[in-house]
């Protein structure tokens, strides 16, 4: 579930860096050595299909399609990938983005396509019944809030909720210093927050989540 809280196990102040088992084979493809891209693309491509269906929804129409973006988007970024943080975290913040831009084109289409039919946004949108739906529906309605914000803040917190990752995780990810990470990820839930205290709807659907 795309659970919108901060808790959870305190996160150590400071980590060794873990050798990140990618980066030669992401400088042997940045090289052109024969097959190393095709071996890093195999490499990362299930993780990266698991980060856009968090950010699409599972049941997107076109998650193979924006994951197939991802992976062309990764390939033309990874020049200028200077080993800052892991190859798998680099290439999960271009699918968190890759996603993100992909749900705005497609909430675009639909809004323009909902303006043409003549039913009611009521029928059109009747929930499913059962506890499956209903959990369904609150993750595409904070994937909608998502869309809603500053694409820096649902960026961070994208890599941060959906994804799991930890503060320090994020900030090396994004290579903004740790405390911008947690200025951003405050920033978005209170943006969040004050967005279902506007609508009763929301607060009864997501609840305390945020």
């Amino acid at each position: 579930m795309l659970k919108v809280v901060d808790g959870g196990k305190p996160e150590a102040q400071e980590q060794p860096p873990r050798p990140d088992p990618l980066a030669d084979l992401a400088l042997r493809a940045r090289q052109g050595e024969d097959g190393a891209m095709r071996d890093l693309l195999r490499a990362i491509g299930q993780p990266l299909l698991a980060a856009v269906r968090a950010i699409a929804g599972r049941g997107a129409p076109d998650v193979e399609d924006i994951a197939q973006e991802t992976m062309v988007a990764f390939v033309q970024a990874l020049p200028a990938f200077r080993g800052e943080c892991s190859v798998m975290h680099y290439a999960s913040r271009i699918a968190v983005r890759t996603a993100m831009a992909a749900r705005r084109r497609r909430l675009a289409r639909e809004t323009r396509a909902d303006q043409l039919e003549d039913a009611p946004s009521s029928e059109r949108y009747a929930a499913s019944p059962g506890e499956e739906a209903w959990v369904a529906r609150r993750r595409e309605l904070l994937r909608t809030l998502l869309d809603e914000l500053p694409p820096v803040q649902a960026d961070t917190f994208a890599l941060r909720i959906a994804l799991g990752y930890s503060m320090q995780e994020v900030a090396d990810a994004t290579g903004a210093p740790i405390n911008t990470v947690r200025s951003r990820v405050r920033l978005a839930k209170e943006a969040l927050r004050r967005r279902i205290e506007e609508d009763p709807t929301l607060a009864e659907l997501l609840g305390g989540e945020i």
